[in-house]
């Protein structure tokens, strides 16, 4: 029996999930970036963890060429960070308004976002229109604050009672 896109999409409406910028730097291609809700850790020893890229963007293919990236995790002022790296304006676009600097790997780290974690990769498998791009943790600066949450077509934040 095969799901329909729209169901499928709807069921994965229900999933709330943090938010992330995929982040990656060629000499040749220049800066990437790119919002990113597919990102999970994989396992503890060694330190790994997995993003989900489109094969059709830029900045999934700097990071399957370079074998480096970063995965830089939102906090809840970062909305306009978010819609800047889904997409619509040019790469230079999404770097130009947002505080950044080079990681000892070469990858842009967000210097106002929660956390980022800097990755060498080590396996990618595609899997229908995405890849599975598993990277292993080499560095990890914390900044701390609340996350950026998305659900049901949305951000949200934490609720404090």
């Amino acid at each position: 029996m095969s799901v329909d896109a729209s169901q499928f999409k709807n069921a994965l409406k229900l999933w709330a999930s943090g938010v992330t910028v995929v982040t990656a730097q060629s000499e040749q291609q220049g800066l990437k970036g790119m919002t990113a809700t597919s990102f999970s850790s994989v396992s503890v020893e060694p330190p790994q963890i997995l993003v989900c890229l489109n094969q059709n963007t830029d900045t999934g293919a700097v990071v399957l060429e370079q074998k480096q990236f970063a995965v830089n995790i939102l906090g809840t002022e970062q909305q306009t960070v978010s819609n800047q790296f889904a997409g619509g304006g040019t790469q230079e676009e999404r770097f130009a308004s947002v505080a950044w600097e080079a990681g000892d790997n070469g990858a842009p780290l967000l210097t106002e976002s929660l956390a980022s974690l800097e990755c060498k990769v080590v396996e990618q498998v595609l899997a229908g229109t995405h890849w599975i791009v598993i990277g292993e943790v080499q560095k990890v600066i914390c900044r701390g604050g609340d996350p950026l949450l998305y659900y049901s077509g949305a951000y949200r934040q934490l609720s404090r009672d």
